[in-house]
């Protein structure tokens, strides 16, 4: 009990203070007043700001807080905050202009009241797509679930430790659910971004004549995963038999109700793996999450949420998992009015480097003008029709074939280069993420890839590589990630040589509209989201193979200049597969470099420290820079069937 000989006044202050194991006390440096800052949920109706000069309380409240003497007398459970937990208000982030901090049991600092980040959204609003079957329609079937995307959120709670290699992560709890529909978790992302994510929700729409269990089931309980002294993230006890797909965060340390998710019957799930790091410290890690096995016949459905551990190691298999499709069939997926109505909407636009001069020509140019065929064992070449019927169809690369180009120098050097004008983007259509989300995969062919380059950017170095690099048929592609529920782009993929990675559309650069740009390298063709130079090697020395990107006046426009060449999930006879595509060998002969050799002997030349530096960075560098076999078409790489390579 508080006496009542003592004011309301300095019994807040003795209660704060005797709560000092919780406070960051951080000066505050107004009014006079050599002091601190403090906010703590207690339940308080009002901001609160606590001062104190050295050696005791202030005998009054200095403005602006003349309000206090109104609070009502109970303290108990008092909440001290300018807006309820979860309804952040990003014009009230201070406490009369001083910022508002907590300290974790691990002594690290995290904002009760962080400037909620801004939603993305694309350049222009979505149009109405064709309709047909249920792309865009808001709702997927996967068999037993309907699932929705949630794209609405409300701020739990942020967190920055002190010594994180990802910057600081907030926590959301997803809105605006649709009715009868359930959700699996929560949404977390890093708190310096545009808030840029989903969940997913869903409803059982099993048959329940056929007396197997529900689909759909609440948890047992919770156990709790982690905790900051000010944030707690719970993981769902799943009943026998059901498997969770998230976990559940408060901003207390009461356990959540087990209505607040669902778990999901085992047989309609996939398992998981950890994907992108969202946070990373000594005591802490968060990731999201894919399904183990990706590509267009798998089918593992991400749900949005993430996966934590306090562990060194997150294991081979995680504790939650994804969604499985059970549905027989893919009608989620665009039909072919629908992918052109898309590829209209977000064809990017594809710009090559002002001083390359190995551009991109069409199949059929290629062909027409020279192009050989040749086999082993002989010596002569044959030519090639525009549509390539005379090439082997089917099988595997086997090394009995391959592409070369003519053998005359002029129309050698005229093919070379290229051909702007009749260039198109040969576009792969296809399901991903357990068909929820549609890839379109867009090839650009180049009849020829140029010599690499070398950099050493400390001294300002930059060695043409001669012919290392150098090789026939160059294929190159990008790919467009697109949101079956909605038709919204998600991501795009850019490739770049042997790898590749995905950019958010949040962070792809947009030349009208919805249509991103796409960046080729000089020489190499690889693709990036951004203009500049890229290293391949170590980018933190500025030591490698230099790919340089920038606009000019030699671009295609992929959505008016492409062709579909495959769409496998539409049916025989939809997409009419040119014969070219089935030729499985090498567009260009093997081609083998010293170009190690050819390294070493620049790295003599160069002053001692930066030699060690390369030196230990070389086996960094690309392959290319050891010789290059004849690249296969599209349909021979990995990812025509499997997922990007990252």
């Amino acid at each position: 009990m508080i006496p009542a000989t003592i004011s309301r006044l300095d019994a807040i202050w003795m209660m704060l203070e005797a709560m000092d194991g919780v406070w960051e006390w951080l000066p505050a440096g107004k009014g006079g007043y050599c002091g601190v800052v403090a906010v703590v949920s207690l339940n308080l109706p009002f901001p609160f700001k606590k001062e104190r000069k050295e050696g005791g309380f202030p005998n009054s409240l200095p403005p602006p807080l003349s309000f206090f003497p109104k609070f009502p007398p109970p303290l108990a459970g008092f909440h001290f905050s300018d807006h309820p937990i979860g309804k952040s208000n990003p014009s009230k982030r201070t406490m009369f202009g001083f910022d508002s901090c907590c300290r974790d049991t691990d002594g690290e600092l995290y904002n009760l009241l962080p400037e909620e980040p801004k939603p993305f959204f694309l350049p222009s609003p979505l149009p109405q797509w064709p309709q047909g079957q249920d792309f865009a329609t808001g709702r997927i079937n996967l068999g037993e679930l309907e699932v929705a995307m949630v794209k609405d959120f409300e701020l739990i709670s942020s967190y920055t430790p002190k010594k994180s290699k990802t910057g600081g992560i907030t926590f959301y709890k997803p809105v605006s659910i649709p009715d009868g529909f359930l959700t699996f978790g929560h949404y977390c992302q890093l708190t310096d971004q545009q808030l840029r994510g989903y969940v997913l929700v869903a409803r059982d729409v099993g048959n329940a004549e056929t007396g197997s269990l529900p689909a759909l089931k609440s948890p047992l309980g919770y156990e709790l995963a982690w905790n900051s002294g000010a944030i707690y993230v719970w993981q769902p006890s799943p009943p026998d038999g059901y498997r969770a797909l998230g976990f559940v965060v408060t901003d207390d340390g009461s356990e959540p109700d087990v209505e607040a998710v669902r778990c999901v019957r085992d047989d309609l799930t996939e398992n998981c793996q950890v994907d992108d790091v969202i946070l990373e410290t000594t005591s802490f890690r968060v990731w999201n999450t894919k399904a183990c096995k990706t590509g267009m016949f798998c089918k593992g459905v991400t749900v949005g949420t993430f996966f934590c551990t306090t562990d060194s190691d997150s294991g081979d298999e995680l504790d939650i998992c994804c969604l499985r499709n059970v549905s027989p069939g893919l009608e989620a997926m665009p039909n072919m009015e629908q992918i052109e109505a898309l590829i209209d909407h977000y064809g990017p636009t594809v710009y090559f480097h002002p001083d390359e001069i190995y551009l991109p020509s069409s199949v059929p140019w290629f062909f027409n003008n020279g192009a050989l065929l040749f086999r082993k064992g002989k010596s002569d070449g044959i030519s090639i029709d525009p549509a390539g019927s005379i090439l082997p169809q089917g099988g595997k690369n086997d090394g009995e074939f391959w592409m070369n180009l003519p053998e005359d120098d002029n129309e050698l050097s005229f093919v070379k280069h290229g051909n702007l004008e009749s260039a198109e983007l040969y576009v792969h259509v296809k399901p991903a993420l357990g068909g929820t989300f549609t890839d379109i995969a867009m090839w650009i062919f180049c009849p020829f890839n140029g010599p690499v380059t070398f950099t050493v950017e400390l001294i300002n170095l930059n060695i043409e590589m001669n012919r290392v690099g150098e090789h026939v048929g160059d294929w190159e592609h990008f790919t467009l990630r697109i949101s079956n529920f909605d038709g919204e782009l998600w991501s795009v993929y850019f490739s770049e040589h042997s790898g590749g990675e995905w950019v958010d559309a949040s962070n792809v650069e947009f030349i009208t509209g919805n249509k991103p740009i796409v960046y080729s390298s000089k020489c190499g063709h690889a693709s990036f989201p951004n203009a500049g130079t890229y290293i391949q090697g170590s980018s933190k020395f500025g030591i490698g193979v230099k790919n340089d990107v920038a606009k000019s006046d030699r671009f295609i426009d992929s959505s008016k200049r492409y062709r579909i060449i495959a769409a496998e999930y539409l049916g025989g006879g939809v997409v009419a597969e040119p014969d070219w595509l089935q030729y499985m060998r090498e567009w260009g002969p093997t081609v083998l470099y010293d170009g190690r050799s050819e390294l070493e002997k620049i790295i003599s030349h160069l002053p001692f420290l930066i030699r060690l530096t390369v030196e230990t960075l070389i086996d960094l560098f690309p392959v290319e820079l050891y010789g290059e076999e004849g690249p296969t078409g599209p349909k021979e790489k990995d990812n025509w069937y499997g997922d990007e390579r990252c």
